[in-house]
């Protein structure tokens, strides 16, 4: 079978690699041609179409000042996918690309797959109406997306969370090996991961330092995200000793006491190795108010949301400060509130369940094409 994929950042790009790895045990004869990064290219052995790190934009206005980049990757996909004349296009997350290839796709006749559902729930719900039109399978991976989406009158399988399939086959190194790679003290490690995108650095990234040194008695390590360099990082770092490390969010996050994280996946990956939160978000100021107007959801991070309550702080926008951001992270390196935190994730870990998600994936996908 001929397999096209796309996925336009780092989760997409793991979990994709995953369900490559899944498809290729079911059918070792695959086809694969991708939109996507390295784990992608490692896991198919050769170059995507386009890497996401010319794909990752992120807002209005990151959006029009690189609207002709975003158009010249719409053109190579398009050309891509008629080349391949694959079986089946599989696309992965990433909504505002996606939503526009799947049109293309279904108009040329092929099979629409979209694995992990793109978050209509929280804002633009009227865009179901083009997963509707045209995807013809849809799998999510939230227990409250099957609700939301029968509500619209379309059905959806609920795989399991593929974040889970990825902590949980894990196997990373043990504290002192960790520590002596990476040059680090003895102290506490509190994981900073800012996010993956270089708009996202320039939002929360000077804030999430500015607390650094009044903890002395705890080691702070920048999570690098894939497809940047340290040259990204530099010009926050001048002054500020914090090493960051590239490749390893997991072993990070595996030795790390505590973490201040970036809303996305990344709070939901940092839950379930237990590791204490503080999740924070941040953007422009017309943005922001602009987006409450539309976003309908009572919590912004994966935690809080699946849990249906305020299990983790979120620091929003004004919230996000350097003196609510240090009584936060005091408050969860020790006391009642790391505790209870704790407890949290284990009722977490039970709704999300323990499930093969991309082997239970790629086998929906080969029987429906199949």
């Amino acid at each position: 079978m001929k397999y096209f994929i796309i996925a336009g950042e780092a989760s997409g790009d793991l979990h994709a690699s995953n369900l490559i790895i899944s498809l290729k045990k079911l059918d070792p004869k695959a086809d694969f041609e991708f939109l996507g990064g390295d784990l992608m290219q490692k896991a198919t052995k050769h170059m995507p179409v386009i890497h996401y790190k010319y794909m990752a934009f992120m807002g209005f206005v990151d959006v029009i000042m690189n609207i002709r980049t975003i158009w010249g990757n719409f053109r190579k996909a398009k050309k891509a996918l008629l080349k391949q004349q694959p079986d089946v296009v599989i696309l992965v997350d990433y909504p505002g690309f996606n939503l526009k290839m799947a049109a293309f796709a279904k108009k040329n006749g092929f099979k629409i797959h979209y694995y992990i559902s793109p978050k209509l729930w929280a804002w633009k719900e009227w865009r179901v109406k083009e997963i509707r039109k045209n995807v013809d399978k849809l799998f999510v991976i939230l227990p409250f997306e099957i609700p939301f989406y029968n509500k619209h009158n379309i059905k959806a399988d609920y795989v399991g969370n593929p974040v889970v399939d990825a902590v949980m086959n894990h196997r990373g190194m043990g504290r002192n090996t960790f520590l002596q790679t990476f040059n680090l003290s003895n102290k506490p490690i509190v994981a900073l991961l800012p996010g993956s995108r270089k708009q996202e650095l320039k939002m929360m990234l000077p804030e999430l330092l500015s607390i650094t040194k009044q903890f002395p008695d705890y080691q702070f390590v920048i999570s690098g995200a894939p497809g940047m360099t340290k040259a990204d990082y530099a010009d926050y770092l001048q002054d500020i000793d914090v090493p960051i490390i590239f490749n390893h969010t997991y072993d990070l996050l595996q030795n790390a006491h505590s973490a201040l994280v970036t809303s996305g996946t990344a709070t939901l990956e940092t839950a379930l190795f237990r590791v204490p939160q503080v999740v924070v978000y941040k953007t422009y100021k017309w943005q922001y108010h602009l987006g409450k107007l539309f976003v309908k959801i009572p919590y912004f991070s994966l935690v809080n949301l699946i849990l249906n309550k305020p299990a983790v702080t979120e620091l929003l926008q004004y919230d996000f400060n350097q003196t609510v951001l240090k009584m936060e992270l005091e408050s969860i390196n020790k006391g009642e509130k790391r505790v209870k935190l704790l407890q949290d994730y284990q009722e977490l870990s039970r709704l999300l369940g323990t499930n093969a998600v991309s082997d239970k994936t790629a086998e929906l996908i080969l029987a429906d094409i199949g």
